[in-house]
């Protein structure tokens, strides 16, 4: 009987297994592959277009510019002259100016440890190295060496603080009365500021000196410095851009961004510019724009073009028997 049980049992079993064998596989729900995503591709940000110029407007990078006719002083072109900027490094046209001034150019200055503390744009130069009046304001001018500014004005005025209240002074006698320095070499100062009117007005009194007439229009300059020669290049490149270019001062810092005080004359035809927060590459562009419009509207033709480099001449013929000598 228990035999028969289990036999049945074992029967049951198996059917079961069959029953479940027979039976159709779950079917999985199909998963939806969702497309693969794809990268927007970015459109590039369309070139703002300018806002037109009104008419004789010239097209300056510079937020604040003038034209002066140099001879006259009158104005030509102007551009927000008024408004408040910092200098920058244009500050040493005045220093130049009242080194100049008080004369005595081949009298020896002598280094002090004062004069060295400063930085960017400096010569380097050591406690107790001497260097004359005129050696400086070449370096100030084309090197335009900050220590060098500093010890000019040690030199001429005791102290950098008498110096500076002698710049303004000397500003404000020459017509620049909404300018304010505090050092003579122009690094920020939220009371050091000057504007394209003013600094116009002080670069054109300073081209009327010879000698800084002569320093700004030089290309380089050597100096000794104990046993060492050293070769200092004038920082205004527009000297080999614009033909006629005699001058005259480059500036930058971050708070000014790019300053620079141009002179150039052309038939008889003198112009001075002044550009203040340009870009790196448009203040020598809107140097160039504003000197031609001077000579167009004094009247002077332009330059003829560059002529053709010259074809290298054919190398001389040696004569017989002198191959191999040399």
């Amino acid at each position: 009987m228990a035999k028969s049980s289990l036999t049945s049992a074992l029967l049951i079993f198996s059917a079961v297994l069959l029953l479940a064998g027979a039976a159709p596989a779950a079917t999985k729900k199909p998963v939806s592959q969702k497309p693969a995503a794809t990268k927007s591709v970015k459109k590039p940000t369309p070139t703002p277009t300018p806002a037109p110029l009104a008419p004789g407007e010239l097209p300056l990078v510079a937020k604040s510019a003038i034209l002066l006719n140099a001879k006259t002083g009158d104005v030509l072109y102007e551009k927000a002259p008024d408004d408040m900027r910092f200098p920058a490094s244009a500050t040493k046209i005045l220093t130049a100016l009242l080194v100049l001034e008080a004369g005595d150019l081949d009298r020896k200055v002598t280094v002090q440890i004062e004069d060295t503390k400063v930085e960017p744009s400096a010569l380097d130069f050591k406690p107790g190295e001497e260097y004359t009046r005129r050696q400086l304001l070449f370096a100030l001018l084309l090197k335009s060496a900050n220590d060098v500014a500093l010890a000019l004005a040690r030199d001429n005025a005791g102290s950098v603080k008498e110096f500076a209240g002698k710049m303004t002074r000397r500003a404000e006698e020459l017509g620049a009365k909404a300018s304010h320095f505090t050092n003579p070499h122009g690094l920020p100062d939220p009371r050091h500021f000057t504007t394209a009117r003013d600094l116009a007005l002080i670069a054109r009194f300073a081209m009327q000196h010879p000698l800084f007439r002569e320093i700004v229009a030089t290309q380089e300059f050597k100096m000794m410095r104990g046993d060492e020669l050293v070769l200092m290049k004038n920082h205004n490149k527009l000297l080999g851009m614009l033909p006629g270019c005699i001058g005259v001062k480059t500036g930058y810092t971050i708070a000014a961004q790019h300053v620079l005080v141009s002179c150039a004359i052309r038939a008889g035809c003198e112009a001075i510019s002044v550009v203040m927060y340009s870009d790196k590459l448009g203040k020598w562009s809107d140097s160039k724009t504003l000197l031609e419009h001077a000579f167009e509207k004094l009247g002077a033709p332009a330059p003829p073009p560059l002529a053709p480099p010259a074809p290298d001449a054919e190398p001389a013929a040696e004569p017989a028997g002198a191959a191999g000598k040399k």
